[in-house]
């Protein structure tokens, strides 16, 4: 079993730090590790459960100053005793996020926005992401896309309340407070946890007469078609919020909404790195030797590059304004031409006559190995 590491490092903070502090450095943590926002992740379930243990731990003034005094040993009978400090797993993390930051809510906490409400309420409905796939000329131009989706929506019948004729009771595991509290033992003391409650699913009250159209649910299956408006110089991975278009609220709340991922298409020719393109050309090595101009492909069409006399393989030759805009109306990135040397295999008599009498030409050119040779074939490929 791996040693714990210190609580302090986990949570990135000085051994001074105070509340404040610690409770931010937490809430940071906890926000990019939680399980919502990495499903199957079990590396960041792992950073998400040891950073809490560390916060129940430094929270406390009493645990904190024996977790000082004692370290992870603390929770034995005395300094050295050897037994863990706490035996902390998932469901205990996750109670301890909720108590203290009303829980997590998914995306639309992680995106700013509140889900809490009063008991038996208007909810807000949940929000729904879909991944977008879109191909560079898409994203260098924009591009309207529209969206097959299936949600839910609010039931007529019933208007969103689940009950056929408005009967709702309140619940009596909660007594109407939506949540239920449990008091845990631990080495380390008792954790008091709050979760929704199981009965209610946290609305503090009991559908009596179910509607039969939803079932008591409050929302029925929907499938709609949405049009998604993409910016010109997207990446991949950001998101576009369409407010509204997730799944209906019930009792009257508002509707979710619907987060747009988008993903781009590999590229047969192009390389996207940021708001540059990359070009791998193969070139004939007269043109290296020679110098002159090549057409290349851009993502708007064609455009020429002029390679200077006397080039080297594996040079790159750059296009102003020849990549990816940028969003916000910048100007765009640039065209990368890396250029390839393409060495013949197939020759022609003629062609190897002249290539025999190039290399005549060239005897006592070429560098040989020696003092300095290292350098001198650096500094010719670039090196």
């Amino acid at each position: 079993m791996a040693a714990k590491r210190d609580y302090y490092e986990v949570l990135g903070v000085g051994r001074d730090a105070g509340e404040e502090e610690i409770k931010r450095a937490y809430r940071k943590l906890a926000m990019q590790h939680h399980p919502d926002r990495n499903p199957d992740d079990k590396a960041a379930e792992a950073k998400f459960k040891e950073a809490t243990e560390a916060y129940e731990v430094l929270r406390d003034a009493d645990r904190r100053r024996r977790y000082d005094q004692f370290g992870h040993t603390a929770g034995g009978a005395g300094a050295g005793a050897g037994a863990p400090a706490t035996d902390f797993d998932i469901a205990d993390a996750l109670r301890t996020f909720m108590r203290d930051f009303g829980g997590f809510g998914g995306f639309e906490d992680l995106f700013g926005e509140q889900t809490r409400r009063p008991a038996g309420g208007p909810a807000r409905g949940q929000d729904l992401q879909v991944q977008l796939r879109l191909t560079l000329e898409e994203i260098a131009e924009g591009a309207e896309k529209k969206i097959r989706l299936k949600r839910t929506r609010p039931c007529e019948t019933c208007r969103g309340s689940g009950s056929a004729r408005g009967g709702r009771t309140r619940c009596q595991d909660c007594h109407g407070q939506g949540q239920v509290r449990q008091v845990r033992s631990s080495i380390l003391g008792q954790f008091v946890s709050v979760t929704a409650c199981p009965r209610c699913h946290g609305e503090g009250e009991i559908v009596s007469d179910p509607c039969l159209n939803c079932r008591g649910a409050g929302s029925v299956p929907d499938v709609a078609t949405v049009a998604v408006k993409v910016p010109r110089g997207v990446s991949e991975g950001q998101y576009l919020t369409l407010r509204g278009e997730g799944n209906g609220g019930q009792r009257g709340g508002p509707a979710g909404d619907l987060l747009v991922f988008v993903r781009e298409k590999p590229h047969e020719v192009f390389i996207r790195r940021g708001d540059d393109l990359l070009l791998e050309l193969p070139i004939g090595l007269p043109t290296l030797a020679l110098g002159g101009k090549v057409e290349v492909p851009t993502l708007t069409g064609r455009a020429e590059v002029a390679v200077p006399a006397g080039t080297h393989p594996n040079r790159v030759l750059r296009l102003r304004g020849k990549g990816m805009p940028r969003l916000g109306g910048s100007p765009a990135g640039d065209l990368l031409v890396r250029l390839h040397a393409v060495t013949p295999t197939r020759l022609s008599a003629r062609e190897k006559e002249l290539l025999e009498e190039l290399g005549r030409l060239q005897e006592g050119k070429v560098p040989r190995p020696g003092k300095g040779f290292v350098e001198r074939m650096r500094e010719a490929f670039g090196g």
